[in-house]
């Protein structure tokens, strides 16, 4: 006697039931309800580099604002002549007695040769003067790249093509040796030779130059992300509903050009360090006495075959900061926009 045959319909009932659980998994589903930011979130949680990044830089930050604590709880400030004014700290060569650069129970990062300063709070204040004046003018370069770009890309014409040129001209100078050579000169205009510059007038002059030469990248990249975007539909439908191009601009445009604005932000910081240190190094920034991080190689760099770690610890923590911001803005690409691959 031969077995009974099963029907058709009962293996499509199994296949059916089978292909809808595989196909509405526990991750589907939470995706599904998900906004994009919240995705992005996921995404950046699971890069464990970025992670990290980003908690090293948090930390430089936190120690960046609360440096006039923490050099009060330490009991010491960066601009006493320590070694100068106790003796036995310096040698008679200008350099500290003790081995790796003073460095004791009393100083934690040694003394720095001939005037004896404390390198620890030096460093706190630097790291403090370095990060705000370069976040001060990634905010200000950010903003006037938004605006320059977005309106040559959404304005079109002749607006587009003279904002065009200005941005071409901008990219074609060597900023670097423009600004070596060009900021004493701004200088010269509110101070003469003879007499000392402030400092608030270095750091304003720094701004206004770093800002009118760094915004020009963001806005060639604006320009043409908004002259694909202004080319949709429901740009062109809130055109046709009367929308006007301030509406357009910020309920349309801008919230499509967050993930590109975000990332050259997390660019542009660090380049905006680096930038800032070297041209202290060259003497045309931040001058000493003010803490920086380049006017401490500057000076390191006079003693560096004497006595490495003065050297040591600025141009270590500029690196690790640097470091960790360029990964936090791979990790933050990566998140915002998961189709790119590092």
């Amino acid at each position: 006697m031969t077995p009974p045959t099963p029907s058709a319909a009962a293996p499509l009932e199994v296949t059916d039931e089978t292909v809808e659980k595989s196909t509405t998994s526990p991750d589907s589903k939470g995706n599904a309800s998900r906004s994009p930011g919240q995705l992005a979130w996921l995404r950046f949680k699971r890069d464990r580099t970025g992670v990290i990044s980003a908690f090293i830089v948090i930390f430089f930050f936190v120690v960046a604002l609360a440096a006039p604590l923490i050099a009060k709880v330490y009991g010491k400030n960066p601009y006493d002549t320590y070694g100068l004014n106790t003796p036995g700290l310096l040698g008679d060569n200008g350099f500290p007695v003790k081995a790796n650069g003073g460095i004791d129970g009393e100083f934690w990062f040694g003394i720095d040769p001939q005037l004896g300063r404390d390198v620890f709070t030096f460093l706190l204040y630097a790291i403090r003067n370095s990060l705000l004046l370069s976040t001060a003018i990634t905010l200000l370069v950010v903003v006037l790249g938004v605006v320059v770009g977005v309106t040559a890309g959404y304005v079109g014409g002749k607006t587009d093509w003279f904002l065009g040129r200005v941005i071409d001209i901008l990219l074609a100078f060597p900023q670097q040796l423009f600004f070596v050579a060009f900021t004493p000169v701004v200088l010269a205009l509110f101070v003469s030779s003879q007499e000392n510059t402030p400092t608030s007038l270095i750091v304003v002059t720094m701004i206004l130059l770093l800002t009118a030469f760094g915004w020009a990248s963001i806005a060639r990249l604006l320009r043409g992300q908004v002259l694909a975007l202004r080319e949709r539909e429901f740009v062109e439908a809130a055109k046709v509903t009367g929308a006007s191009p301030a509406r357009i601009i910020f309920k349309e445009l801008l919230p499509n050009l967050w993930t590109p604005i975000l990332i050259q932000a997390t660019l542009t910081l660090p380049l905006m360090v680096t930038t800032e240190a070297g041209l202290a190094f060259l003497g045309v920034g931040l001058q000493d006495p003010t803490p920086d991080w380049g006017v401490m190689i500057g000076n390191a760099a006079k003693y560096y075959q004497d006595d490495i770690t003065y050297l040591l610890f600025p141009g270590l923590t500029m690196v690790i900061f640097v470091l960790a911001f360029n990964l936090l803005g791979d990790s933050v690409r990566d998140a915002l926009d998961p189709k790119t691959k590092r």
